[in-house]
């Protein structure tokens, strides 16, 4: 027993101080090429062997012909080992020289293809990651883009319903100015229609800006549906009479909500007038409320004649407009994309589908615990 243990020490010791070395060497030459790191560690693996086997020889064998066949026996298994790990370590070198190329290629074209080749599991991860990453900033970038040709959309048009009540107020003002003007009455009342439209304008840019911030604050107070839709419906009555437009309520119960009455409020007032304008005479224009599960889905249904599917996705867009029948002659496009802004900050959705003879705008809201 006492041979053995004197055995695995001398074992111990050699082999301790060829990894000691190893290691050392390691540290130094730590930020070389993956290569030389491979290197040592086959090195250190067959030399503390080597030297664990020599120094149990020399201290145990006496005859000098053993230990010379054990040292060359052992000298040759080393060199063909080191030889194999180095040479089955290149074709870990080679296939983490393909990921860098990779990755390069991916720095510089903005895509990542994955090497062919077969990898050890932590480079396969790491190529995996990367084709994800590569996937995700391409999605970004499709975002990135869809959103720049918005705003420039958004400016040409902005620009242009600018120009054309700015153009009126400036003609009007020359007309009174000069003493033109044969009815100055109807030109003060026109000029103030015109700064009312200009003012509706600046404060839906003012409020989308403070939605794509993030700076819009809410105040959530608990409320009734039934209280909130017929502030709506009262503000947009006489909108409605004018283009001779129905509105109805559908089944608007007493169904408790926690919202912002200031914002959905705007919310409804925005499908509602947009439901009327595009609402031919003798239409109507039905606003409903639901319970689903824990949610409340608020509808506004027109008698628009649907919008083309194609364009569906876009509605909630940013400067969206459609066809021209759908646009208004004083809308920059801004309506829907503030509802849907105002309603994802109450941690609900918006939706929009064709219906029989029109479309259907949902509003899905948390609904609230209880009864208000």
């Amino acid at each position: 027993m006492r041979d053995l243990l004197l055995i695995a020490l001398y074992a111990l010791l050699g082999a301790g101080a060829a990894g000691l070395l190893g290691a050392a060497a390691l540290r130094l030459l730590r930020r070389r090429s993956v290569a030389v790191s491979l290197a040592i560690v086959a090195a250190v693996a067959v030399s503390a062997m080597l030297a664990g086997t020599l120094t149990v020889a020399w201290a145990m064998f006496l005859s000098s012909h053993d230990l010379a066949v054990v040292t060359m026996v052992v000298a040759t298994a080393a060199a063909v080992s080191m030889a194999t790990a180095l040479l089955l370590g290149r074709q870990v070198v080679r296939r983490c020289r393909e990921l860098a190329a990779a990755a390069r290629a991916f720095g510089e074209q903005g895509s990542f293809a994955a090497p062919v080749i077969p990898a050890p599991a932590e480079l396969t991860a790491l190529s995996r990651e990367l084709a994800l990453t590569s996937e995700r900033l391409a999605a970004s970038r499709e975002r990135e883009r869809a959103l720049e040709a918005s705003r420039r959309e958004l400016v040409a048009w902005i620009s242009h319903d600018l120009r054309t009540p700015l153009a009126g107020l400036r003609a009007m003002s020359e007309a009174l100015e000069d003493g033109m003007a044969a009815d100055p009455a109807r030109y003060h009342r026109q000029i103030r229609t015109e700064v009312d439209r200009l003012n509706s304008m600046v404060g839906d840019l003012f409020e989308l800006s403070r939605i794509h911030a993030g700076a819009l604050s809410l105040t959530l107070t608990r409320m009734s549906l039934h209280d909130l839709v017929g502030d709506a419906l009262a503000g947009t009555d006489a909108l409605a009479r004018e283009h001779g437009v129905r509105l109805v309520g559908e089944g608007v119960a007493s169904l408790p909500v926690e919202v912002d009455g200031k914002e959905m409020t705007r919310v409804l007032s925005n499908l509602l007038v947009n439901a009327i304008r595009h609402t031919p005479a003798d239409g109507t224009v039905a606003i409903a409320a639901e319970r689903r599960a824990e949610s409340v889905v608020l509808s506004v249904t027109d008698a628009c004649g649907g919008i083309p599917e194609e364009d569906l996705p876009r509605v909630f867009d940013t400067g969206w407009r459609g066809t021209p029948a759908r646009t208004p002659p004083s809308g920059a496009g801004l309506g829907l994309a503030i509802v849907r802004g105002i309603v994802e900050a109450h941690a609900g959705h918006a939706d929009v589908r064709n219906v029989s003879g029109g479309c259907r705008f949902e509003l899905t809201l948390p609904a609230a615990m209880g009864t208000p």
